[in-house]
């Protein structure tokens, strides 16, 4: 799924400056950087592929702060050019930032603006739309990350309109994507843009990936979220909620554990994570529903029961809207991908039983739907002991956020509302072909 917009008038009108020039791509690389993501812009508008009928670009490696660069496994790496070099460039790319709560240098945001100003386009892979929010080229525009950092996106800068459902987001002359696959998905995005779909799909060919994939992140979501939401008072009510998933009780039930009216719940449970409560209660009884579907033998309609849905046919509408399947394909697709001795067998040796949920670490950590690397799951009739309710909600307050604007209450949030009406009357797709 990917978010293409068309420009805003503002954005329309401004032209690249004469210094500037179009095919010019700087990639801004920063210390402690993952080379991964940093690699994509590299691969992608640093090799000569003109045999394969994809057209050349050139390739400037700025460091975005003085050097050696560190990157992933203790290597050092030594960018030929400077800040300075990105004054020529007609696209600069900012690949996954070192950490969401660093503030990037100021004279990196500096050259970003400038550029901005004088006509590039600027993009953000996975986190490194944190450093274009902290330049401020996000504010009152749709934006993307890893899904695990929107949240914190969301709530650190209220006036960017955060969708985690995304792949990426293009909105004109700022453009940002999800996790590091997402970051190849922009980069032939950006290609396409600028010489169409053949040139595209040559170079998709070439990288041996989908020349458009098509639906969001939703299917990788899970409960994870930084440490720095666990500390709130609010994780408590979280906390409990997570033990009770199996019982049907509804956002009133929560706001009132928070001795809050349900408007005020609501917006310091946005504040939080740029979630909706209830679309992130929705999710919980869903993943929840989805470990059960994976470690155990209930039907359909008794794991319904046991995740708090008042119906299966209520489970099967929300399980198929955020995994696209229902929840018997689903059970279906997983075993048949898993070994047949695995199927009655814990990571521990032992064998599973009905709403039995492997504790090994196979099953503690990765995205849910991926054999042997469900999410370490509570089981709906085992409550937390209580010194451990904070952590469990440290560890998910962060479920998807489908709709992550956080609502702060605060002065700007009229004219971002009136930006997302503006934005609605723009001709613009959603969903890739």
């Amino acid at each position: 799924m990917s978010h293409d917009s068309t420009a805003a008038p503002e954005t329309a009108a401004r032209k690249l400056a004469g210094r500037r020039r179009k095919e010019i791509v700087a990639v801004l690389l920063f210390s402690g950087g993952p080379i991964f993501e940093s690699s994509i812009p590299l691969s992608v508008f640093g090799i000569d592929r003109q045999d394969a009928g994809v057209p050349r670009y050139r390739l400037l490696v700025s460091a975005g702060e003085e050097g050696p660069l560190r990157t992933t496994g203790g290597l050092e790496l030594t960018a030929p050019h400077g800040l300075e070099a990105i004054a020529r460039a007609g696209t600069v790319v900012v690949p996954a930032w070192r950490s969401i709560t660093s503030p990037p240098p100021q004279e990196a945001l500096e050259a970003l603006r400038r550029a901005h100003e004088e006509g590039a386009r600027i993009v953000g892979l996975c986190t490194g739309a944190f450093v274009l929010a902290a330049a401020g080229l996000l504010d009152g525009r749709p934006a993307t990350t890893h899904w695990m950092y929107a949240p914190t996106l969301a709530k650190r800068y209220p006036s960017v309109h955060v969708d985690p459902r995304e792949l990426f987001v293009d909105d004109g002359d700022v453009l940002t994507s999800a996790g590091t696959a997402a970051g190849i998905d922009l980069c032939l995005h950006v290609v396409r843009t600028d010489h169409g779909n053949e040139a595209a799909g040559a170079l998709a060919r070439r990288l041996v990936v989908p020349p458009r994939r098509t639906g969001g992140q939703e299917r990788y979501l899970d409960r994870s979220l930084p440490e720095e939401i666990g500390a709130d008072p609010l994780a408590e009510v979280v906390a409990w909620a997570l033990e009770h998933l199996h019982e049907q009780f509804d956002v009133e039930t929560l706001a009132a554990r928070a001795y809050m009216s349900r408007r005020t719940f609501d917006r310091r449970f946005r504040s939080l994570t740029g979630s909706a409560p209830l679309q992130w209660l929705i999710t919980q009884r869903v993943l929840q529903a989805q470990r059960l579907l994976e470690t155990s033998d209930y039907s359909v309609d008794e794991v319904a029961g046991r995740c708090g849905f008042r119906s299966p046919v209520a489970l099967r509408g929300h399980f198929r809207r955020q995994l696209g399947s229902s929840p018997a394909a689903y059970r279906a697709a997983y075993r048949a991908r898993r070994p047949q001795a695995e199927r009655h067998q814990g990571s521990d040796g032992l064998p599973n039983t009905p709403g039995a949920v492997p504790s090994g670490p196979a099953h503690q950590h990765g995205h849910p739907g991926h054999p042997g690397q469900a999410p370490a799951a509570l089981h709906p009739d085992t409550p937390v002991p209580h010194q451990s309710r904070r952590t469990a909600a440290a560890n998910s307050l962060g479920g998807p956020p489908l709709a992550a604007s956080a609502s702060s209450g605060d002065p700007a949030r009229e004219p971002r509302e009136a930006y997302a009406q503006a934005r609605a009357s723009v001709p613009g797709q959603r969903s890739a072909p």
